[in-house]
């Protein structure tokens, strides 16, 4: 077993039969370098690996690819063998379930691949994913250390961008980009479609994403929208969409925390539902310490509007459920940004893990519904 360290210009530096090693370190989730190192090959057990990695000590993968794939999928099921407990209150259980998936993605981001300075892994039976890897990551620049866990998320959002996701509300398919929020569960995307639509001549879509609401939209025949993201990787995904669904000429996406300048008839937003902490950057598209983007697209909303105009505001009451904002919250919110709600459609989701009896939030998951807030200035 090696020690590990980085250095200030985010080498991490270890020893390897009698060699000095380095690599950049890598870690989309946020994760730190991990601070012990061992090299592990196909002789390496489900059982050890796992108690290794609950040690924190990282395991550096020097068998066969596929082989590692398997190893990962058996240390999950050992630590799935202890689920969250259940809480006295659903705040509570939120919690215990939130720590449980933090602990959970520490342990399984222990099994370490190296990628090599073209993207090349050169282990056994391993796929060629650099074209993945250039999506993600961008042009390489130096060989690096990545969980192998990441890695696997890099492969499932190459095959997601190449095939694209079906939206019917859209009559069209969306392709994500990696660390872009996906409109897998579109029924909010359905809201917006079957809307009464206002008079208007431009719309914003703000926080855009992979620009999938601005694109209906433009489909229901609204002439000019702007659609904001201050996320690199959210701007170029939407571009690309927006293109491949020949709207570009409708569809105008800048870089903007919130807000263009100017005002609109209609402003569509989707912010993070859940008021939390996320534990890494891909998880900012769904929790939103403070509801933050939530009250700050409230309290700007009639600054932009212009008069008649209306601000769509997608919504699930999740949080209600889990008793982390509450609709009395949500509604002074309203009241304090100078709005008024003229109108609103709900949806039930489908939620899979709403009749997972092992879901700690199933009750929660099973009463969760999905609003449109139509809001005016006073």
């Amino acid at each position: 077993m090696n020690s590990m360290s980085m250095d200030e210009t985010g080498l991490v530096n270890w020893t390897e039969a009698g060699q000095s090693c380095s690599a950049q370190w890598r870690s989309e989730w946020g994760a730190p370098p991990p601070t012990r190192v061992m090299i592990a090959d196909d002789s390496m057990t489900a059982d050890a690996a796992h108690r290794l990695a609950c040690e924190g000590t990282a395991l550096l993968w020097r068998g066969d690819f596929q082989n590692a794939r398997q190893l990962l999928n058996a240390m999950a099921r050992r630590a799935d063998r202890h689920p969250p407990k259940p809480g006295a209150s659903p705040t509570e259980s939120f919690h215990f379930h939130r720590q449980t998936q933090s602990r959970r993605a520490r342990i399984l981001g222990m099994l370490l691949v190296t990628l090599e300075e073209d993207y090349a892994i050169r282990l056994r039976r391993a796929p060629d994913l650099r074209q993945a890897c250039n999506e993600a990551y961008g042009p390489p620049t130096a060989r690096a250390l990545v969980s192998l866990r990441e890695l696997l998320g890099v492969i499932g959002a190459h095959e997601w961008r190449k095939n694209g996701i079906d939206v019917p509300a859209l009559g069209d398919r969306i392709h994500p980009h990696y660390g872009v929020f996906s409109p897998i569960r579109s029924e909010y995307v359905a809201l917006v479609a079957d809307a009464p639509l206002p008079a208007c001549s431009v719309a914003f879509d703000v926080g855009t994403g992979t620009g999938v609401l601005a694109a209906v939209l433009a489909r229901r025949g609204v002439p000019r929208i702007i659609a904001t993201d201050q996320d690199p990787r959210a701007l170029l995904c939407a571009r690309e969409n927006l293109q491949r669904l020949d709207l570009s000429d409708q569809v105008e996406v800048v870089q903007a925390n919130l807000f263009p300048a100017g005002t609109a008839q209609l402003i569509v937003c989707n912010p993070p539902w859940v008021p939390a902490r996320p534990t890494s950057p891909l998880e900012q598209a769904i929790y939103d310490p403070e509801s933050r983007m939530l009250y700050g697209f409230l309290n700007e909303l009639a600054a932009h509007l212009e008069p008649g105009g209306e601000g769509w505001l997608l919504l699930s009451d999740l949080a209600e459920h889990l008793a982390l904002r509450s609709r009395a919250e949500l509604l002074a919110a309203f009241e304090q940004a100078g709005l008024v709600v003229v109108g609103r459609t709900d949806i039930r989701p489908h939620h899979p893990r709403a009749s997972d009896q092992a879901d700690p939030l199933r009750a929660a998951r099973a009463a969760e519904i999905t609003s449109l807030w139509r809001l005016k200035a006073r």
